[in-house]
């Protein structure tokens, strides 16, 4: 399925499993969480979602490189400063805790679906053909970032 590879832009992924998520909450009321959960339970992977996502971009712009993610062969730089020393994808992992909160606040077992299916969808079509883009073009310096420094978390 090399067709989907870097075609759809994650924020887009991530909006359409939104959607999705959203729509089964809907059809499937019975899989409701039989207690609300409580807000900071919410609001936490909201904040931190928000804050990997804006300081991936930082990282980014700080460093020169493109933050488009459908042309990871126009980057300029490996980014392995700040939060790129912690996970190699904090924007796809900010948009993952985001869509995390978004099931919460659903409050539907069958809506945390849309998280494994983001994340393996980005997985496949996003992070494993920019990994092979990288490393022809970076070569040793990427592949020494790829063995020290996890692909998510």
């Amino acid at each position: 399925m090399k067709s989907l590879e870097l075609k759809i832009p994650p924020p887009v992924v991530a909006l359409l499993c939104a959607a999705a998520m959203y729509a089964i909450g809907r059809a499937a009321p019975a899989m409701a969480f039989a207690a609300a959960v409580p807000t900071p339970c919410i609001v936490l992977p909201v904040l931190l979602g928000l804050s990997a996502d804006l300081a991936g971009v930082w990282a980014f712009h700080r460093h020169r490189t493109t933050v488009n993610p459908l042309t990871p062969q126009k980057s300029s730089a490996v980014v392995q400063t700040g939060i790129y020393r912690f996970t190699r994808n904090p924007m796809y992992l900010g948009m993952a805790l985001l869509l995390a909160a978004w099931a919460l606040w659903l409050g539907n077992w069958l809506a945390l679906l849309g998280l494994p299916v983001f994340v393996l969808y980005i997985t496949a079509f996003q992070i494993k053909p920019e990994e092979r883009i990288l490393l022809a073009k970076f070569g040793a310096p990427y592949q020494s970032y790829l063995q020290r420094t996890r692909r998510w978390i």
